[in-house]
């Protein structure tokens, strides 16, 4: 094992070792100041157990007793220990990252799977009329979601963000001994703020500080780096040597969230809040669109002799002064003889007095702002001052047409058979139920932030478990039903999530095109469509194989219903973090789909850590972007008579489907299943953690069917099981010949990211961690047979592969998981010291809470030891 360890730090990246090195070392000087040599002396001499465990399982019973030996309080700090060192090497790791990527960028040839890149690589194939009309109906659509498990606070990702600030200033090579030694000082400092600072809410979470983590994310990230996308764009579609102008590059990002609008069984969200979120939104968006207003109009020196004012701009500026004297008078004063920098600091009062409310002087829409902005760029333009005018104003401009003023388009969900309820007691007549006013008053204040920010801010209401044309229907009939007010302008999006719903999707659509209020939607919107396809569910109810396959067959014919209804089908892919979830790189799922299922558009929801993991950092938040949008262009290019490749594997795939889905619902159909999984899982004590203002299940049942989706992924990856992202693999690839499916893996991407996929939840599965929660559960039958398809799916996907050793092409990767694997055995042990005392009804007031406490920091410091929740 020693050699083993070895290997893998060799494999790890100098660069990244050093940081790993320092963080690790600072936090040991820190957990000794707090709480003593003593302190950091059990945290070592566990640390080495479990490393040493790895090779002789009787280590791994003297860490058990050590862990024992220490009193709940004992176990909390070395929890906390644990859970932190995993904080400070994924921020080391993403460090890396961002590294990398700036590094590869700066060579003489476009980095692969960059804009530059893709559009020089279509360039060659398409005309320049079929790579235009392509680059026209580009829409990259992230929606952000809530996450029943994001197990992180937001005081601890902003501690995380400052130590990653100062470790940022060691990296810089310009750097100076005095500012190196003066860095160094603040990391440990931020290093000891993030030791003390509560792993642990005190308080539960709600939606609107899920909307307000969500700003986060908003403020720091999506701001900044849209127009870097947008010159990256524009860049790649300039000829080489031709001259700077107009840009040539339209928005084509396009921004969602359902925090504050998804009330699918979370009663903490409701009209009010939706209204909350909004303003939230507005107020941000707008304060940043102020700023850059600011930033740029007090850099616009250039005189009226250099730069003369068009004679729009001189109407522009008249108008102003009429409008508000004192202040445009304060204005110009200040900047005499500067009329494009008085413009567009004017520009930036109006939208301060929209973000205020001050209606003399507010913006109507922002449409209105884009106008002025214009207004002032043409006559910078026309002056010759073209740098100017297309320069840091046409960035503004930009995100003003991508974000507008309302952020990010709120979007609504709730389940089918609330809206029945609803339509059964309004058609009945009596009294109303709180649910019924609750959904009438969501109506209402959908139509209010449409007459505010205009439709586009609140538009789609997601319907989960749509089952028939009629529960689209339903919601068109309730927004009528509103008995005050203005009706709101819907498109009603139908959720498709189990698989006998996903067979019947284009049943269900030839219905919904019936609908009158449909049919109307489609004059007005230019005949687009779009339908939701739910994986979380799907993978619940059939296992991942059986799930691949139904949703790849769903978009398949959902592509070829449209073509011959002639309409715009939009895909939207409700995929989860988790591997089990549909989870995986973005850009490999964007090459996955069914041929002609994209057609330049491509909708995905990022949910919870994701969030984080994907956008926390610009340069990895525009990398994942610019791959997204690269992918979805090469998917969505004109290919000729090219086959889909799922045609070839037809009979292949229905071939392992059956063994897969069979061995799958054997499983959690089996005798006993459920209070088995209660047992042996943390499921029951995950629900009642204040991390999310979700709950855990859609009803106060304990049945399977009333647990949602995402814990049920959170609890098998916190016993190191990761079953959700391979059962029923093992049984299903055994059906099929080797050389089949071998041929498939190398022909198919659908089948090679499903295939790689599950290798990546094999590689996090730990089957002698696993085995110790299994055993809480007495039931050796199921025991057995979840062991026994671990072995069989690992088998097989190595022999498909023709890898030696998981994620042996990954060399990285998997060293990495190699290194970390002990440390999060540490915090298994320590979690399952914490179940037993709080499953334990001898346990006293005082020590469960400390269990509690325990318990929550080990859900934290496993969740980032894996880098996965839900």
């Amino acid at each position: 094992m020693t050699e083993t360890r070895e290997t893998a730090r060799q494999e790890i990246p100098e660069p990244l070792r050093r940081d790993v090195r320092l963080l690790g070392e600072m936090l040991g000087r820190v957990i000794a100041d707090y709480g003593g040599e003593s302190l950091l002396r059990d945290v070592e001499q566990l640390r080495s157990l479990v490393i040493r465990a790895r090779d002789d399982d009787r280590y791994e019973r003297d860490a058990e007793k050590l862990i024992a030996s220490w009193r709940l309080d004992r176990a909390e700090k070395v929890s906390r220990a644990f859970a932190c060192y995993f904080h400070l090497a994924n921020l080391a790791e993403e460090h890396h990252r961002a590294r990398v990527i700036r590094e590869r960028d700066r060579g003489p040839e476009p980095m692969a799977e960059s804009l530059a890149a893709t559009i020089g690589e279509l360039r060659a194939k398409l005309s320049p009329k079929r790579l235009d009309g392509l680059i026209e109906t580009l829409e990259i659509h992230p929606v952000f979601t809530a996450h029943p498990t994001e197990a992180r606070r937001r005081a601890v990702v902003t501690a995380i963000r400052r130590v990653g600030d100062q470790l940022e200033r060691l990296d810089d090579p310009r750097i100076s001994d005095s500012e190196k030694s003066d860095a160094e000082r603040r990391l440990i400092e931020e290093v000891d703020a993030l030791w003390r600072t509560a792993q642990v809410r005190a308080l539960s979470v709600t939606p609107l500080d899920e909307v307000r983590s969500f700003m986060a994310v908003f403020d720091e990230t999506l701001f900044r780096i849209v127009p870097e996308l947008l010159r990256a764009m524009d860049g790649a579609l300039r000829a080489a040597g031709s001259p700077k102008g107009a840009p040539l590059a339209a928005p084509f990002l396009r921004f969602g969230s359902w925090i504050g609008g998804d009330r699918d069984g979370n009663p903490a969200v409701t009209a009010r809040v939706t209204a909350a979120a909004m303003d939230v939104h507005a107020e941000h968006v707008l304060l940043a669109l102020e700023a850059a207003a600011t930033r740029i109009g007090r850099s616009l020196t250039v005189d009226a002799d250099s730069t003369p004012p068009s004679p729009a701009l001189r109407r522009l500026l008249s108008a102003a002064r009429d409008s508000d004297p004192k202040r445009f008078t304060a204005l110009a004063t200040r900047s005499a003889d500067e009329p494009h920098r008085v413009c567009v600091l004017h520009i930036a009062n109006r939208i301060q007095a929209t973000r205020t409310g001050d209606g003399k002087l507010a913006y109507r829409s922002p449409q209105d702002l884009a106008r002025d902005l214009k207004t002032a760029q043409e006559s910078l333009a026309a002056a010759g001052a073209g740098r100017l005018a297309f320069g840091e104003l046409q960035n503004l401009l930009w995100q003003v047409d991508t974000f507008g003023f309302h952020l990010a388009e709120l979007e609504i969900r709730q389940h089918s058979t609330v809206h029945e309820g609803a339509l059964t007691e309004l058609r009945a007549g009596g009294r109303r139920s709180e649910l019924t006013r609750e959904v009438l008053d969501t109506m209402r204040v959908v139509a209010s932030l449409q007459e505010r920010f205009g439709e586009d801010s609140c538009r789609r209401y997601v319907v989960s478990f749509t089952r028939g044309a009629r529960d689209v229907a339903a919601v068109y009939e309730l927004a009528r039903a509103t008995s005050m007010g203005k009706i709101p302008v819907l498109d009603v999006i139908p959720l498709f999530e189990t698989l006998d719903d996903l067979a019947h999707a284009t049943q269900v659509m030839d219905d919904v095109l019936r609908l009158e209020p449909v049919r109307r939607r489609l004059v007005a919107n230019d005949r687009q469509v779009e339908v939701m396809l739910g994986y979380s569910d799907s993978a619940k109810e059939a296992g991942p194989l059986s799930a691949t396959l139904a949703l790849h067959d769903a978009q398949a014919a959902l592509t070829t219903w449209a073509r011959k209804n002639r309409v715009r089908l939009t895909l939207f892919h409700g995929r989860g973090g988790a591997l089990g979830r549909g989870g995986g790189p973005a850009n490999r799922a964007v090459r996955a789909q069914a041929p002609g299922s994209l057609a330049g558009r491509f909708k995905v929801t990022e949910q919870g850590e994701v969030i984080f993991a994907r956008y926390g950092n610009r340069a990895i938040a525009r990398r994942h972007l610019e791959q997204v949008t690269s992918a979805v262009l090469e998917a969505s290019a004109p290919r000729g008579s090219a086959r889909d490749p799922a045609r070839d594997f037809r009979a292949l795939a229905a071939m392992i489907d059956r063994p897969a889905r069979d061995a799958y619902r054997a499983l959690v159909d089996a005798p006993g299943f459920e209070k088995w999984f209660l047992d042996v899982s943390p499921i029951e004590e995950l629900g009642r953690l204040r991390i999310a203002s979700r709950p855990s299940r859609r009803s106060g049942g304990r049945r399977l069917e009333d647990l949602r989706a995402i814990p049920w992924v959170f609890a098998w990856s916190q016993m190191r099981l990761n079953l959700p992202g391979w059962y029923g693999m093992g049984s299903g690839l055994s059906a099929g010949p080797l050389d089949d499916l071998r041929r498939a893996y190398a022909e198919w991407p659908l089948f090679n990211a499903m295939l790689d996929n599950a290798e990546m939840s094999l590689a996090k599965t730990d089957r002698r961690i696993a085995e110790r929660y299994l055993a809480l559960g007495e039931r050796s039958d199921l025991t057995a047979k979840v062991l026994g398809e671990y072995d069989l799916t690992k088998e097989w996907v190595l022999a498909v592969t023709g890898h030696r050793r998981l994620l042996e092409d990954r060399r990285v990767l998997s060293w990495a998981i190699e290194l970390r694997n002990p440390y999060v055995d540490a915090l298994s042990h320590l979690q399952l010291r914490a179940l037993r005392a709080m499953r334990n009804s001898r346990t006293s007031r005082a020590d469960l809470a400390r269990a509690e406490r325990v318990f929550q920091l080990t859900v934290n410091g496993i969740a980032a030891g894996l880098q996965n929740t839900g």
